[in-house]
This record gives C-alpha cells, sequence and structure tokens, in this order.
C-alpha cells in the first residue's frame, strides 16, 4: 500500500514540478541562512571590527537563501538536463526496437529507474507521461507541457521535432534519432565546456577567502597588527575602499567564469 501511494505521489509530481522555480525547505532556509550570517560577522570582523557594521550586514547574511535559491535553481535544471539526455537515448533505442510510443516511454522508464532511481527528476517526469499516456492524453501534450515546465531549450526542441513527425506521420523513429544524437552532441559540448570552467570556478571560490584568510592569520600571528586601521578615520576609510575592491573583483570574477551556454 504504501509503495503504491509513493509511486502515485511521484507522478501526481511529474506533472507539477516547475523547474525555473525552486522551493526551499525549512531546513535549507536555516542552513544558508546561518551560513550567510557567519559570512556578514566575517566580513564585518575583516574590515572594521564593528558590531554596527555587522548589524548593517546582517540584512544581507538573512537573504542569501533567495541567491542560493537561484543557484540551486540552475544546478537542478543542469542535472535534469544531463538526465534528459540519457532519457532520449534510452527512449530512441526502444522506437529503433520496433516499440510503439506508449511502450518505448514504460521500457525507458524501467531502463532510467535503474540509472538514477524512482525519485530520479527524469524518472519521475517519464512515469507522469507513461502514466497520462493509459489515460489516453496525447504525447504532443504531455511533451509539450514538460518542455514549458522545464524551462530547458532542448527539451523544448525535442518536444517540437517529435510533435511536427507525429503529426505528419513521417519516419518517427529515424526522425527521433536523429534529432537525438543532436541534442546529446550538443550536450556533450556543454559538458566539456563546464568541466573546463569548473575548476577554475572553485579556485575562484578560494581565492575569494584568501583575503580573510590573510588577516586571521597575521592577527593571531602579530596581535594589533592591523589595530590602526580599525580606530581610526583614515583607517576605516582605506578598509571601506579595500572591501569596494574586493566585492568588486568577486563581481568581475563571476561574471567572466559564468559562461552563457
Amino acid at each position: 500500500m504504501q509503495k503504491q501511494d509513493r509511486q502515485e505521489g511521484r507522478i501526481k509530481a511529474g506533472g507539477q514540478t516547475v523547474y525555473d522555480r525552486y522551493s526551499l525547505s525549512g531546513r535549507e532556509w536555516f542552513t544558508y541562512a546561518a551560513g550567510g550570517t557567519v559570512a556578514c560577522a566575517a566580513t564585518a570582523y575583516v574590515f572594521y571590527r564593528s558590531i554596527a557594521a555587522f548589524l548593517i550586514f546582517l540584512p544581507l547574511g538573512i537573504l542569501y537563501p533567495l541567491i542560493k535559491r537561484k543557484e540551486l535553481t540552475v544546478r537542478r535544471k543542469e542535472a535534469l538536463r544531463q538526465q534528459f539526455k540519457e532519457a532520449v537515448l534510452i527512449l530512441s533505442s526502444s522506437l529503433g526496437a520496433g516499440y510503439s510510443v506508449e511502450n518505448a516511454f514504460a521500457a525507458s522508464l524501467r531502463e532510467l529507474e535503474e540509472l538514477y532511481g524512482a525519485e530520479g527528476m527524469i524518472t519521475v517526469e517519464f512515469a507522469y507521461i507513461s502514466y497520462q499516456l493509459r489515460m489516453n492524453r496525447t504525447i504532443e501534450t504531455l511533451l509539450a507541457e514538460f518542455a514549458a515546465r522545464s524551462g530547458l531549450e532542448e527539451i523544448k526542441n525535442f518536444a517540437e521535432i517529435f510533435a511536427v513527425s507525429k503529426r505528419s506521420r513521417g519516419e518517427l523513429v529515424s526522425v527521433v534519432d536523429h534529432t537525438v544524437h543532436v541534442i546529446s552532441d550538443r550536450l556533450q559540448v556543454r559538458e566539456e565546456i563546464l568541466t573546463m570552467t569548473s575548476e577554475k570556478q572553485f579556485e575562484q571560490k578560494i581565492m575569494n577567502l584568501v583575503p580573510y584568510f590573510i588577516v586571521f592569520y597575521i592577527e593571531f600571528s602579530s596581535p594589533g597588527f592591523f589595530s590602526q586601521m580599525y580606530v581610526t578615520t583614515a583607517g576605516r576609510v582605506v578598509m571601506t575602499g579595500c572591501l569596494i575592491v574586493y566585492v568588486a573583483a568577486c563581481f568581475l570574477a563571476l561574471k567572466i567564469l559564468n559562461i552563457e551556454l
């Protein structure tokens, strides 16, 4: 009974998830807000040694989950994109083996459960499509709905080409096979680019922390070395300038490494 309830829940989820929207759980809100608060405390200590500065920065830390939500949305869509690539390759093989569209999705579902588990995003979506096909809904409509909810260009292109091929009663198998390989090749190039940039993105995150490590190290090894920077007007102006330069450098590095694919 519980297994059936979980299966029904997955089927419903397949028709409800909008991948452009990410809902943070209570635990995620607390975790990211706590991380943002710690970052604000570290920044206030490094640049100002002031509780007042911490209180000024604190709203940014509390709102950090909203910034993190965008990153998690992008990460989830990227994972869906990779799962979709494997799914359409499996689907193309099933169609090439002579399965009907309905049976091809059902056969693909079994393989996807082995690859990504029953809770995998693409598994849930294919389960929903298979279920709706049994309810006599058209595959064109189902793929169009999935494409709209996914927000991914590759899925939209596949849904449009699949629909045109189905309506024109052309060589569905050969058209789908060609489309799948084009999409797969494109995503393969995308993966290679992301792999090449991921190392630089990691280095950039480490470099963002270096100023903090330097200040903490000098303060630990030579207490009072920076004291004049926090008690004089000139020192505070200099530290404010350093903070502005630091934020600008982080923003610029993020822009450089944020490659539009």
